[in-house]
C-alpha cells in the first residue's frame, strides 16, 4: 500500500510540474496546443526561438558553429545559453543512443515530442526531473534564472566550511583514531585474529605499554600498513569502534560475496571520523565515499563495461586511438607525445582501493587484485623492461613517459632504480641515434618523466629519505641527458587528506627536486561548494600545484560518486575563477619546474602578489573514451528520466592522434539527473539553493592549458611523421 501511495504521489508531482511548465510559458503552451503533430510543434517553436535570436549575436554565431572557442564561450549571456540548448534539443529530436549506464538499452531524445504528446494524449508521464529541468530552462530563457557571480568573501565562506588535516583540532582527532586502531590491533594480535610474521610480532612477555610502543614504531613503516591492510567488513567495523550501521555492513558483506576487492590500510583508516564534532561533520565525506561501496557499484559489479576503450588492446592491432603497442597491458597510449608505462612489479597494485577507480573493470575481470606477493616481478622483467622502453626509443613523437600502475611508488626502491637505470640507457641510445638524423628528421627525445602515485595520500610513510635520494639522483643524471621536467602526479581528493604525514612526504619529494601536481576526481562529495577551492589552497600551502579536476568516469557503477558535468562547469566559472592566474604571471609559473625545491615559497609569493586565495592552475575535464581530456560539450538531448545527453568534442588546444578527427563526437549520457544530484547534496546537508544556477549550465569549452604543463622546446627540428600508428 505504501509503495502504491508513493507511486501515486510521484505521478501527481509529474503532472503538477508539467502544468507549471505550461502556465509559466504561454508561448510554448500555445505552440504545443495549436500544432496538429509533434513535428509541427517542434518546427514552429524552432522558428520562434530563431526569430528572437539576433543573427549578429555571440549566441547565434556559437549556435551555428562560426565561433566556438573559449573566448566566444565566455561571451555568451545567460539567455543565449538557454536559446542554444532549446535549439540543440530541437535539432536532435528523435536521435537514439545506446546507453552504457543501463546496459546498452536504447534511449531516445525527443523532449518536445514528449511535451506535445503529454498535452494531447496524456500518456508520456516523463519524470519530475525531466519537467523540472525544462522549467528552469525556460526561466533561464525568460531571464528569471540568473547567472551567479559570487565574490571573494562568499568563496571564502564556502572554503572555511571545510577544515583540512593540518587543523590542530583535526590532528587531535586523528591521534585519537590512531590510538583506537593500535589498541584494537594489539587485542586482535593477542587473540590470534591477526596473523603475525617474522617482522611484525610480539616477542616474549611484553606489557601492554611495550606492545603499544612497538606498534607505534611499526606505524611509521609503509610495509606495516600494507601487511595489515583491512580486507573484510568485520575487521573494518572493529577498527572503527563498531560504529558502522547494519545497512552499511550488509552492503559491505554483499560486495565481498560478489568478489569486489576491499583494501584499506590502517593509516588511511585513521583519517575517517568517528563521532565527529559539529565543526567537522561531513568534512570526511569525500574520504568515506572512496572507501565504502555504493549500492549501484555492488549491483553492477559483473556487468561493468570498460570506459577506457584505448586500453583494450589486441596484439598487432591498433588501439582505439590508433596506436600500435608492445603488448596488451604494460603500455597505454592516447596522445602522440606521451605514453604510460605500467611495470610488472608491485607497482601494479595500490596502497588502497578507490571505489570509483577507473580500473574497476579490470578488478571485475581478475586482471587486477591486491595479492601483493603475486605481483612481484619475475626474473624475466629486466629483459622485458628493455623491450618496452624501446617503444619510446623508436617512436618519432614520444617525449613524455608516465610511470604509473596501480601506483608507481608501490614498486620497491630496488625496482624503481632498475626502471630509472633502464630509462637512462634508453635515452642515451635515442640521443645517439638522433645524431645521425638530419634536421627536420630527428625524433622527439624524452623531455619529461612523471610518476603517478596516490601514496602521498594513502601511505605517506612510503616517502622515505632513501626514496628521496633515489629520486634526486635520477633527476641529476637525467638532467645531464636533456630531460627537463620531473613530475610527481598525485591524487588528493579532500583537504582532510592534507595531514602532517602527507605534508612531510610532499616536502621530501620537493626536496628531491620533483614538481608535485595534483589530479582531483570531482566526486559528488568533493563537488560541494568551496570544497575543491579549499583543497587547492591547502595543497598550494604545502607546495603542490593543481593539475586536473576530473569528472567521474564510468557508467552506472559510479553513479553515486558522479557529479554532473554541469556542476564541473559551474565550479569552474563560479569558484575556481576566483583563483584564475592573470596572464602576466604565466611565464613565472612556467618556470616552477626549474626551481621545484623552492615551490612552497614561490607559490606563496605569487599568491600574495596576485591577490589570490589559491592558484587555479588546473583544468576541469572529463577523460573521454579514446579521445582524451575535454570539457568541450553541448547538451543535445535529455532522457525521459531527466538525464542530460552531452555531445563532447576533443580538446583542440593539444596534439592528438590523427585518428581522433575520424572518431567524431563522443556522446555521454549522464548517469543521474540534475535533480538527483541536488538531492544527493541535500543528503550531505547542503543548502541546494546555493547551487540553483547549475540548471543553466549546458555548454562547456575546455580551459586553455597552463603553460607550466607545456613541453620545453628542442634545440633542433623534429620530424612531423608518426611511427607506431596503425589503421583502425
Amino acid at each position: 500500500m505504501a509503495g502504491f501511495s508513493l507511486n501515486k504521489e510521484e505521478k501527481n508531482r509529474e503532472k503538477n510540474l508539467f502544468q507549471q511548465l505550461l502556465k509559466e510559458n504561454p508561448p510554448l503552451h500555445q505552440y504545443l496546443l495549436n500544432a496538429k503533430t509533434a513535428q509541427e510543434a517542434s518546427d514552429t517553436f524552432k522558428t520562434w526561438i530563431l526569430n528572437n535570436l539576433d543573427k549578429d549575436s555571440p549566441g547565434y554565431r556559437f549556435y551555428i558553429g562560426d565561433s566556438h572557442d573559449r573566448q566566444s564561450f565566455e561571451a555568451l549571456n545567460w539567455t543565449e545559453l538557454a536559446a542554444i540548448r532549446i535549439l540543440d534539443y530541437l535539432d536532435h529530436e528523435g536521435r537514439s543512443f545506446k546507453d552504457p549506464a543501463i546496459r546498452n538499452e536504447v534511449v531516445i531524445t525527443k523532449p518536445f515530442h514528449r511535451l506535445w504528446s503529454e498535452l494531447h494524449d496524456g500518456e508520456e508521464h516523463c519524470s519530475a526531473a525531466f519537467y523540472e529541468d525544462f522549467i528552469f530552462l525556460f526561466r533561464q530563457y525568460r531571464g528569471e534564472l540568473k547567472k551567479y557571480k559570487p565574490n571573494n568573501e562568499e568563496l571564502l565562506k564556502w572554503m572555511n566550511r571545510w577544515p583540512d588535516g593540518l587543523d590542530p583540532r583535526i590532528i587531535k582527532m586523528r591521534e585519537e583514531n590512531k590510538d583506537r586502531i593500535i589498541r584494537v590491533f594489539i587485542e586482535k594480535m593477542d587473540n590470534g585474529n591477526i596473523k603475525t610474521d617474522p617482522k611484525y610480532h610480539f616477542e616474549g612477555d611484553l606489557s601492554f605499554d611495550e606492545k603499544y610502543n612497538l606498534v607505534s614504531k611499526w606505524w611509521n613503516n609503509q610495509l606495516f600498513h600494507l601487511k595489515f591492510a583491512l580486507r573484510n567488513p568485520d575487521d573494518l567495523n572493529d577498527f572503527l569502534g563498531g560504529t558502522l550501521d547494519a545497512r552499511t555492513m550488509d552492503s559491505l558483506h554483499e560486495a565481498r560475496d560478489k568478489g569486489i576487492p576491499f583494501f584499506v590500510n590502517p593509516y588511511y583508516l585513521s583519517l575517517l571520523s568517528v563521532n565527529a564534532p559539529d565543526f567537522a561533520k561531513g568534512a570526511d565525506q569525500a574520504i568515506r565515499d572512496y572507501v565504502f561501496f555504493s549500492d549501484a557499484l555492488i549491483e553492477e559489479f559483473g556487468h561493468i563495461v570498460a570506459w577506457e576503450k584505448e586500453d583494450e588492446v589486441e596484439q598487432g592491432k591498433p588501439n582505439a586511438a590508433g596506436w600500435l603497442l608492445p603488448g596488451s597491458h604494460n603500455v597505454h597510449r592516447r596522445y602522440p607525445e606521451v605514453a604510460i608505462l605500467i611495470p610488472d612489479t608491485v607497482g601494479r597494485a595500490c596502497g588502497g582501493l578507490c571505489v570509483s577507480c577507473q580500473r574497476m573493470y579490470d578488478f571485475q575481470s581478475g586482471n587486477l587484485n591486491f595479492n601483493l606477493d603475486k605481483l612481484r616481478p619475475r626474473e624475466s622483467w629486466d629483459d622485458k623492461l628493455k623491450r618496452l622502453l624501446s617503444y619510446w626509443e623508436e617512436d618519432a613523437q614520444l617525449r613524455d613517459i608516465l610511470i604509473t600502475g596501480g601506483d608507481a611508488l608501490m614498486s620497491s626502491n630496488r625496482s624503481l632504480e632498475k626502471i630509472f637505470n633502464a630509462l637512462l640507457e634508453m635515452v642515451k641510445r635515442k640521443r645517439k641515434a638522433n645524431d645521425e638524423r638530419a634536421e627536420g628528421q630527428k625524433y622527439a627525445e624524452l623531455l619529461r618523466v612523471r610518476l603517478g602515485t596516490r601514496l602521498p595520500v594513502y601511505l605517506p610513510q612510503r616517502i622515505t629519505p632513501e626514496l628521496t635520494r633515489i629520486l634526486r639522483d635520477f633527476k641529476r643524471k637525467a638532467t645531464k641527458l636533456g630531460i627537463k621536467q620531473f613530475f610527481i602526479q598525485t591524487h588528493f581528493e579532500s583537504p582532510m587528506e592534507v595531514t602532517p604525514e602527507a605534508k612531510l612526504g610532499i616536502e621530501r619529494l620537493i626536496e628531491a627536486g620533483w614538481t608535485v601536481t595534483n589530479q582531483m576526481v570531482f566526486t559528488a562529495a568533493a563537488s560541494r561548494r568551496g570544497h575543491s577551492a579549499k583543497l587547492r589552497k591547502s595543497l598550494n600551502e604545502i607546495g603542490v600545484v593543481n593539475y586536473y579536476t576530473f569528472s567521474v568516469k564510468g557508467y552506472l557503477e559510479n553513479r553515486y560518486n558522479f557529479a554532473t558535468n554541469e556542476r564541473a562547469v559551474q565550479e569552474q566559472l563560479e569558484e575556481k575563477v576566483l583563483g584564475r592566474v592573470p596572464r602576466e604571471y604565466y611565464k613565472e609559473i612556467a618556470s616552477f619546474p626549474e626551481d621545484a625545491e623552492n615551490l612552497v615559497e614561490r607559490i606563496k609569493d605569487l599568491q600574495t602578489r596576485a591577490g589570490l586565495h589559491f592558484l587555479g592552475t588546473d583544468r576541469n575535464v572529463l577523460n573521454l573514451p579514446g579521445v582524451g581530456k575535454s570539457l568541450t560539450f553541448r547538451t543535445i538531448g535529455i532522457t525521459k528520466s531527466g538525464r542530460r545527453i552531452l555531445e563532447f568534442d576533443y580538446d583542440k588546444d593539444r596534439k592528438h592522434s590523427p585518428i581522433t578527427k575520424e572518431l567524431g563526437k563522443v556522446i555521454i549520457i549522464e548517469s543521474k539527473s540534475i535533480r538527483q544530484y541536488l538531492e544527493q547534496l541535500a543528503s550531505y546537508g547542503e543548502d541546494i539553493t546555493e547551487y540553483e544556477s547549475i540548471w543553466g549550465y549546458s555548454i562547456g569549452v575546455t580551459e586553455p592549458r597552463n603553460p607550466m604543463y607545456d613541453y620545453p622546446a628542442y634545440p633542433f627540428s623534429t620530424t612531423s611523421e608518426y611511427t607506431n600508428l596503425g589503421m583502425s
